[in-house]
C-alpha cells in the first residue's frame, strides 16, 4: 500500500513539474518583444552609456513620476520598461491595492534595496528634504538601485494608488504633501487610468489641483486598453476626456497614450498595431524629456522665479495697504483681518494686474493668503523698497534680471544659435512695477 502511495506521489510531483515547465514555455512565447524599447530610448548607444549626471536637484537625472488610482498598472508599467519580469526586484502587482510605499527606482553599481531613513540621511542624494514629513513616512519610502542602462538616464518613482474616501490620517503621514514634493521635482508625470476606473472622486480632484501649473509635464495613460473592443475603447476614451476636462483647465490638454503597458502580449482581436504605435510614441516622448533635461530644468526655474516675483509683489501690496489703513487709534489685528478677508475691497490683486503685465491666470487664489498670513504675521515683512541698497540694488531687480536675461542666456548657451523666442519679453514675466530704490537716481 505504501508503495502505491509513493508511486502516486511521484507521478503527482512529475505532473506538477511538467505543468510548471509548460507554463514557463507558454509564458516565454506570449511575453511581448521589448527590443523596440532599447531602440527608441537609444540605450545601446555609446553616447548615452557614457552620459553622467552629478548630484543635486538641478543636475540630477530626470525624474518620472507615476500617479493614479490603485491597480491601474503603474508598477506593471515600470516592470515592463525596465524588463523586471520574474526578477527578484520586480515591483509587486495585483488586482488589489498593492503598492503602499513610495518606491524610487534608480541606478546603482549593484542591485540592492535602500531604506527610506538611509535615503533621507544621505546628503549626496536629493531626498534628504523628505525628512520633514516624519519618520512614519520614511518607513513608507524605499529605494531600489540596479545597474540598468535606462536608469543611467532617468529615475522612476512609483506611488501608492489613490483610494477614494481614504483619509490622510489613515496613512500615518501627509500623503498629499509628499505627492506635492515629488510633483514639484518631476520632469515627467504619468497619470495612469484603467478603463474600469474612470470615476473622478475627491482624492483625484485634489491630485489635479496639485498638478496645476505642471500641465506641460503631464501625460495621461489609458492602460489595459487591449481588454476592450474597438468600439468600447472609443467610448471609454471619450468618457476619460469628459471626466478630466473640468480638472485640466488649459488650452492644449495633456497627451493621452492608449495601450497596455505590461510584459505580456496584447489580447487577441484588438488594435495591436495602434497600441504598438502609441507605445513607441510614449517612449519617444520619454526620450525627448531625458535629452532636454537641462533646458526643461532652466525653463522650470524661470517659471518658478516668475511666481516668486508675483508673490513678492502681492505681499508688498498687502504690506503697503496695511500701513496706509493704520492710524494711531486702529486695532492692527482688525485692520489686517479686513484686508485679508476682503482683498478685492482694497484692490490688492487688481492693482497688480493694472501695474504689471501679469496674467490673471497666474495669480494665486485669495484664500491662499489667508493661510499664508496666518502662519507669517504681517509685521514680519518689510516693503520691497526697503530691500534696496546703494551697492546691491533691489532684490526684485535681480529676480527680473534672472527672468529676462540670465536664464534665457543660460538656455541659449546650451543650444548655441537657437535663441529662445519670447523669453526676454516682459509681457511674459510681468515686468513693470519696480520698487523705487531711494539710494539711486531714477
Amino acid at each position: 500500500m505504501k508503495g502505491i502511495v509513493s508511486i502516486c506521489c511521484f507521478f503527482s510531483l512529475l505532473v506538477l513539474a511538467l505543468a510548471e515547465e509548460e507554463v514557463e514555455d507558454v509564458l516565454s512565447h506570449i511575453l511581448r518583444d521589448r527590443s523596440h524599447i532599447d531602440e527608441t530610448l537609444r540605450l545601446a548607444s555609446e553616447e548615452n552609456a557614457a552620459e553622467h549626471y552629478h548630484d543635486g536637484e538641478i543636475t540630477s537625472k530626470p525624474m518620472v513620476l507615476f500617479l493614479g488610482p490603485w491597480s491601474v498598472g503603474k508598477s506593471s508599467m515600470i516592470n515592463y520598461l525596465l524588463g523586471l519580469k520574474d526578477s527578484p526586484y520586480q515591483l509587486y502587482t495585483g488586482a488589489e491595492p498593492t503598492t503602499s510605499e513610495f518606491t524610487v527606482i534608480m541606478h546603482g553599481e549593484k542591485t540592492r534595496s535602500i531604506e527610506g531613513i538611509v535615503m533621507a540621511a544621505d546628503s549626496s542624494r536629493s531626498f534628504s528634504p523628505l525628512e520633514k514629513f516624519g519618520q512614519s513616512f520614511l518607513e513608507k519610502l524605499i529605494g531600489i538601485e540596479m545597474p540598468h542602462k535606462l536608469l543611467e538616464r532617468v529615475t522612476f518613482v512609483d506611488t501608492p494608488g489613490i483610494i477614494e474616501n481614504r483619509k490622510q490620517q489613515e496613512r500615518g503621514y501627509p500623503f498629499n504633501d509628499v505627492c506635492q514634493w515629488f510633483i514639484d521635482r518631476a520632469d515627467l508625470i504619468f497619470v495612469t487610468f484603467d478603463p474600469t476606473k474612470l470615476d473622478v472622486g475627491l482624492e483625484l480632484e485634489m491630485l489635479f489641483r496639485q498638478l496645476k501649473g505642471r500641465e506641460s509635464q503631464i501625460r495621461i495613460i489609458l492602460n489595459k486598453a487591449d481588454n476592450l473592443a474597438t468600439q468600447d475603447l472609443m467610448r471609454v476614451y471619450g468618457a476619460l476626456f469628459w471626466s478630466l476636462a473640468p480638472l485640466i483647465n488649459v488650452t492644449e490638454p495633456p497627451r493621452v497614450y492608449v495601450s497596455s503597458f505590461w510584459p505580456f502580449d496584447y489580447a487577441p482581436d484588438t488594435s495591436r498595431e495602434l497600441f504598438k504605435r502609441e507605445e513607441i510614441s510614449l517612449l519617444e516622448d520619454l526620450n525627448q524629456v531625458i535629452e532636454n533635461r537641462m533646458e526643461n530644468k532652466i525653463a522650470f526655474i524661470r517659471q518658478h522665479a516668475i511666481r516668486v516675483r508675483i508673490h513678492a509683489l502681492l505681499v508688498d501690496r498687502y504690506v503697503q495697504t496695511f500701513k496706509d489703513k493704520m492710524s494711531y487709534f486702529s486695532d492692527p489685528d482688525l485692520v489686517f483681518k479686513e484686508i485679508v478677508d476682503e482683498p478685492d475691497k482694497f484692490f490688492i490683486f487688481k492693482s497688480i494686474l493694472a501695474k504689471t503685465n501679469v496674467s490673471k491666470f497666474d495669480l494665486p487664489n485669495r484664500e491662499a493668503y489667508q493661510d499664508f498670513f496666518g502662519v507669517n504675521p504681517i509685521g514680519s515683512f518689510k516693503s520691497l523698497s526697503a530691500q534696496c541698497s546703494y551697492s546691491g540694488g533691489c532684490l526684485l531687480d535681480k529676480i527680473e534680471k534672472a527672468i529676462t536675461s540670465e536664464l534665457p542666456g543660460l538656455l541659449s548657451s546650451i543650444n548655441p544659435g537657437k535663441a529662445p523666442p519670447g523669453l526676454s519679453s516682459c509681457e511674459a514675466t510681468g515686468c513693470g512695477d519696480k520698487p523705487k530704490n531711494r539710494y539711486r537716481k531714477n
